[in-house]
């Protein structure tokens, strides 16, 4: 098969992902920033050792249930977007076959 009969992947593919790639970042930023604002909150909290302690675990528990959502939700839609692209491949290799 000649690089001719291969079609390039078009402008939409790209933003696409870059797109889903905006997103993961995202979300790891999100992540990052929590952790970051939970250490500096815990530098600078003026109440005493054990109640701080409680309030950072509280606040750790929050973190970790929404992370696990937000994980779970990036997951789906890597999934649906992977699933897309493997029809829109597959198709494309029929096409580039169908021509020879």
């Amino acid at each position: 098969m000649d690089d001719e009969d291969v079609p390039e992947p078009d402008e939409g593919s790209r933003d696409e992902d870059r797109s889903a790639s905006a997103a993961g970042g995202f979300a790891a930023g999100l992540f990052v920033g929590a952790l970051v604002g939970a250490t500096v909150a815990l530098l600078f909290a003026p109440e005493r050792g054990d109640r701080t302690r409680r309030a950072v675990r509280k606040r750790l528990e929050r973190l970790r249930e929404d992370a696990g959502s937000e994980l779970e939700r990036a997951g789906a839609l890597t999934r649906r977007e992977l699933l897309r692209r493997r029809r829109r491949l597959r198709a494309q290799v029929e096409r580039a076959l169908g021509r020879l």
